[in-house]
């Protein structure tokens, strides 16, 4: 097995930076979480909030891309985007999602599943308006995940939303946030020989929280 003149199988990496416990983890997932991104920040992290999120179409298919945390609390994990974009037909059929979090620079990786809900008109809108002026007028001019002709629509689109609204730009009524509600949480830190630490956050039928360790 090779690619580009290289043995893709050959290469790896030994993680040796840290260590994991039931301990550390403590007894609630969002704070052990919070703190994880706090670390990742203080290492300056590269993207440090992107997040690969999982969804299953109307077929059973699954797909991936990277989304941007924005916002966190005891309820949940926000995120932000175009209602009528693949992932939210996607989510209009099957609310289960689940997202993965890697920080390289701190060999850790978060697992975490759930059900994905919109967020409230009101935090959509005070998102939004938190936003650049440039991507407010992108979430009208991009249709996203349809198929346009070539990238002069965008700029077409992106021109006549900029004449249109000036600079008193409303969101889109397509457009808003989902937060995902966590069933499952999963830590992984990364350790030598692959023998990893993984300690994982499970709601029971109580919806209260259960940990425990799997094997790497």
């Amino acid at each position: 097995m090779s690619g580009n003149g290289s043995n893709i199988a050959d290469i790896r990496k030994d993680y040796q930076l840290a260590e994991l416990d039931e301990q550390t983890a403590g007894d609630n997932p969002f704070i052990f979480f919070n703190k994880w991104f706090d670390d990742a920040l203080r290492a300056d992290a590269s993207e440090v909030n992107a997040m690969v999120l999982a969804t299953v179409d109307a077929d059973n298919k699954p797909h991936a891309r990277i989304v941007l945390l924005k916002g966190i609390d005891e309820s949940g994990f926000v995120f932000f985007t175009n209602y009528n974009s693949d992932k939210g037909a996607d989510i209009a059929v099957n609310a289960h999602v689940s997202v993965v979090f890697f920080w390289r620079e701190l060999e850790r990786q978060v697992r975490i599943e759930g059900i994905a809900q919109k967020v409230s008109a009101a935090d959509s809108d005070e998102y939004f308006n938190s936003r650049p002026e440039g991507s407010r007028l992108g979430a009208w001019a991009s249709p996203q995940s349809q198929i346009i002709k070539d990238r002069s629509i965008l700029d077409y689109n992106y021109q006549q939303y900029e004449a249109k609204f000036g600079q008193n730009i409303p969101r889109p009524p397509h457009w808003g946030g989902y937060r995902i509600v966590p069933d499952k949480i999963e830590f992984w830190q990364g350790r030598a020989s692959r023998m990893h630490d993984r300690i994982v956050f499970e709601k029971d039928s109580n919806s209260d929280w259960k940990i425990y360790r799997v094997a790497p």
